[in-house]
């Protein structure tokens, strides 16, 4: 069996035996495990925005148990301290004149990391976490850590203000919503909680961190050639619309285009796999800009077997999503004193959001969107 047989193997292994179990047991969260799966692979991490109760740290130790991995959670505050996370410097060796980390069961030996409240994180951390996250190193006193860490997922209720959270929220590539699921699926939500917590799931670990490991090790092997027009042609249309994407940025994005072929089994990248851009927004009005240029993107190819489940996600806009995006650009164009560069952004970017309009479900919401399109248009062809 060839190398990149066992890898194709191993992709779809990891849909089987993990990612389909963990759809099973939490209702309604096909999208954030789908992206678990992605970010496992890439060893990028993962943003949750929504409300405690969402099921986000249970998902997350589930998954542990299932990849047989050590497990790191915990909810920070303004006041925690670095030996809450990294382990308290040893006693013995302290008095010895050596500054030495006890990480017995702290964040530096788990292979999979829950940091709930994320935003809450203060100076005292901010440095560590942020070298942790992105190196996967930790300096403590003399001591040089690496990290075993696969992935880290953060989760947060509201997003960054400060320049320095903005920092750490900049070390997610990924963001998505965690939200409850809705009415209509409450019943199976209950079922499937009620036999989480009795553990009525027995679990019989095949696919392991070591195989997500290998994987990881693979995503140099995919031939993105196919993809990588389609891909720097998506970046200039997201800078064109507004949304920062940096050269860096963009560069691992390579990683998650990559990821979402292997755990399908491919070897090589394909325009379908660019679905992964619907989630880098910074902001909350990114997302029905991002959904519309990823699906334009998307159209240009005939859809195939092997295609991430994602790819072609169907959903209508979110009229609410939607409305707030609108609102934001009404703020925006009313701000005198603009440049003719960032006026057309914001045309171009009203543009999308006009043609996300016509697919909202409910007549009289779909309407009122387009009025409010309609308006828009006024003003920012006035102010040409």
């Amino acid at each position: 069996m060839s190398i990149s047989a066992d890898v194709s193997i191993l992709g779809r292994r990891l849909t089987d035996e993990i990612l389909a179990p963990l759809k099973q047991t939490f209702v309604g969260k096909d999208e954030i495990i789908d992206l678990i799966g992605i970010c496992l692979i890439a060893g990028e991490n993962l943003f949750l925005l929504g409300p405690p109760g969402t099921a986000k740290s249970a998902i997350v130790h589930e998954l542990g148990r299932r990849l047989q991995g050590k497990t790191f959670e915990y909810l920070l505050t303004r006041f925690t301290e670095p030996n809450e996370l990294f382990g308290p410097f040893d006693i013995r060796r302290l008095r010895e004149g050596e500054l030495v980390t006890n990480t017995e069961g702290m964040l530096p030996e788990a292979a999979l990391v829950f940091l709930d409240e994320l935003l809450n994180a203060n100076s005292a951390i901010l440095n560590s976490l942020l070298m942790a996250l992105n190196e996967r190193v930790l300096r403590r006193g003399r001591d040089t850590i690496h990290l075993p860490t696969v992935m880290v997922i953060g989760a947060s209720n509201h997003l960054p203000e400060e320049d320095a959270l903005r920092a750490l929220f900049d070390r997610f590539l990924m963001r998505v919503r965690s939200d409850n699921v809705p009415e209509d699926h409450l019943a199976d939500v209950l079922r499937a909680g009620w036999q989480l917590d009795l553990r009525m799931h027995e679990v019989v670990a095949t696919f392991t961190v070591a195989d997500a490991r290998q994987l990881h090790a693979a995503l140099p092997q995919v031939d993105l050639t196919a993809v990588r027009p389609e891909l720097v042609d998506l970046v200039v249309r997201l800078r064109r619309a507004g949304i920062a994407v940096s050269d860096r940025r963009a560069v691992k994005l390579q990683r998650l285009v990559a990821a979402s072929a292997l755990v399908t089994g491919r070897i090589a990248a394909t325009p379908a796999d660019l679905w992964v851009f619907r989630y880098i927004w910074d902001t909350l009005e990114q997302q029905e800009v991002l959904a519309a240029l990823v699906q334009e993107s998307l159209r240009k190819t005939e859809p195939a077997p092997h295609d991430h489940p994602r790819a072609r996600e169907t959903e209508a806009p979110d009229a609410e999503e939607l409305a707030r995006d609108l609102e934001s650009l009404k703020a925006a164009l009313a701000r005198e004193g603009q440049p003719p560069a960032e006026r057309a952004i914001l045309r171009d970017r009203l543009g999308i959001l006009a043609g996300r309009t016509q697919w909202v479900k409910n007549d009289s919401q779909r309407q009122s969107l387009q009025q409010q399109v309609n308006d828009l248009w006024s003003v920012a062809g006035a102010a040409e």
